[in-house]
């Protein structure tokens, strides 16, 4: 193919120097008929083709790859038909004799042709959307799956990101609260993909039925939701894309921390820089457009949304309460009756009626037993049998004194010392451990190893005034009891030896 260069010697040289087609033919070295073409057209045309495409092997088949094409739609993106595996199917069932690569030509060709193709959008402000992405991290020395909660103001590229061990109910609620607080308001309306914390069920329509959880949330902020096509990630493509962009700038290198809260503060502070930034094909930065956007969110309410899953369930007989595949103790006081759980991201707490009953700290393993040894006290001061043996006192950490205590209250009343032990812990109960520690070493050193003296010197302890423990005035106090020698006993047995 001759270059522009050569098109622009031969069209001067005829159409204004007057130079026939012969004559310029044998000045270029070029055929007549390439001149003529030269002067036909300002520039190379490139090569046209004249005739139709002609695929004597092929033709016959293009009609059966074109509908196993249509019938992949409908299939996993993971388990569609390759060009190879096409090719295959043609060799193997309907007796395709030619080679693979017209195949794979005509399968390009045609992806190609069917490949999605999108409008602009432009975003108002004041609205927002919603997904969660996954990255590693470090986190207090292990190495685990975090799960993020994006927030992303599409007009201005705002963006808040906040992690959780896992993507739940409560992570979801509260994840929203902390986003609305960093933007300092609610958005008019927010997209969300299908996710099962929010709908659930999609009917016919374009319909969706709301989960009671994201249902409270909705009605307490008051914005409207809006929820993609199932399966089509370009309906919220913007915070999509934060989602990937947070993970390749926020989370690389892989975050180490102690805590999550340690980690959400790290990414805090990444949101905040990054409104520095001025995106491209634009001539402001996110925080010169995101002013636009807080102006359109909606004011907070006065209480913030409490960000937690709620669950009506029953104590079974080892007074506990199963949450998410974990089980949760409970006084046993509370032993089979009707109780409410509350799952938050940090915490679990379990109310009975109008009363708070029991807060633990939250737990991701599975089928884990999470106690509090002060739930069962009052049971094992009935069933004392059961103490050496008490699950929820074997991890228990206590400080040395209380275990020479036990000891001692063991080998001096048996069984009795060891109801005593029960009553000294169930102190904690009311007194704090620090206290009942002290009243411990305390009643140690001075030899009044009882329950009621250490209660006397936790009462001091926490009244700030002199114990005033009088042997006399506690006869129930064990005390030894030291005989003074008589020097007529050895004579007695001298005399015996005689």
């Amino acid at each position: 193919m001759y270059s522009v260069d050569i098109y622009n010697k031969v069209r001067l040289a005829c159409h204004r120097n007057g130079l026939s087609q012969r004559e310029a033919a044998r000045q270029f070295g070029v055929c007549r008929k390439t001149i003529k073409k030269m002067l036909s057209h300002a520039e190379p045309p490139g090569y046209r083709r004249k005739d139709v495409i002609r695929r004597p092997k092929l033709d016959g088949f293009t009609n059966l790859i074109d509908q196993i094409l249509k019938d992949d739609q409908a299939c996993p993106k993971k388990q569609r038909h390759t060009a190879k595996r096409i090719f295959e199917r043609l060799c193997d069932e309907y007796g395709f004799t030619g080679k693979r690569t017209i195949v794979a030509d005509y399968v390009r060709r045609c992806k190609q042709r069917n490949k999605e193709v999108f409008v602009p959008l432009s975003h108002d402000p004041g609205h927002a959307q919603v997904d969660f992405g996954e990255a590693l991290a470090v986190i207090g020395g292990v190495e685990q799956k975090v799960h993020y909660l994006a927030m992303s103001l599409p007009h201005s590229d705002g963006v808040f990101i906040k992690a959780y061990p896992r993507e739940t109910t409560e992570a979801f609620c509260d994840g929203h609260v902390a986003a609305f607080a960093f933007f300092g308001g609610v958005p008019l309306s927010i997209v969300y993909d299908n996710t099962k914390i929010a709908v659930a069920r999609i009917l016919g329509g374009g319909k969706r039925v709301r989960t009671q959880t994201f249902t409270r949330l909705q009605s307490h902020y008051l914005f409207q939701d809006k929820f993609g096509r199932p399966a089509r990630g370009n309906d919220k493509g913007k915070v999509e894309g934060m989602v990937g962009f947070a993970r390749r700038n926020f989370m690389v290198p892989i975050p180490r921390f102690a805590t999550y809260d340690d980690l959400n503060i790290h990414l805090e502070q990444c949101c905040l820089k990054r409104q520095n930034d001025t995106p491209q094909r634009s001539k402001q930065t996110i925080g010169e457009k995101l002013l636009r956007d807080l102006d359109g969110l909606m004011a907070l309410p006065r209480v913030a949304f409490d960000p937690c899953e709620t669950v009506a369930t029953r104590v079974n007989s080892l007074s506990m309460v199963r949450y998410r595949s974990n089980d949760y103790s409970v006084p046993t006081a509370y032993g089979h009756r009707e109780v409410q759980v509350r799952g938050y991201v940090d915490r679990v707490v379990i109310a009975c009626g109008a009363d708070i009953i029991a807060q633990h700290k939250r737990s991701y393993d599975k089928d884990d037993m999470v106690f509090d040894p002060l739930h069962y006290l009052a049971l094992l001061e009935q069933k004392i049998g059961a103490l050496d043996q008490a699950a929820p006192l074997k991890n228990w950490d206590l400080p040395a004194e209380f275990a020479t205590l036990y000891r001692l209250l063991e080998r001096r009343m048996g069984k009795k010392g060891k109801r005593e032990f029960v009553q000294v812990l169930r102190l904690m109960e009311t007194f704090a451990m620090d206290d009942v520690n002290g009243a411990i070493k305390q009643a140690l050193n001075m030899g009044a190893i009882g329950y009621d003296a250490i209660k006397h010197l936790v009462l001091c302890r926490v009244d700030k005034r002199p114990p005033k423990l009088n042997m006399d005035i506690y006869p129930f106090l064990p005390k030894a009891t030291v005989g003074t020698t008589n020097p007529a006993s050895y004579m007695t047995l001298l005399g015996a030896v005689q």
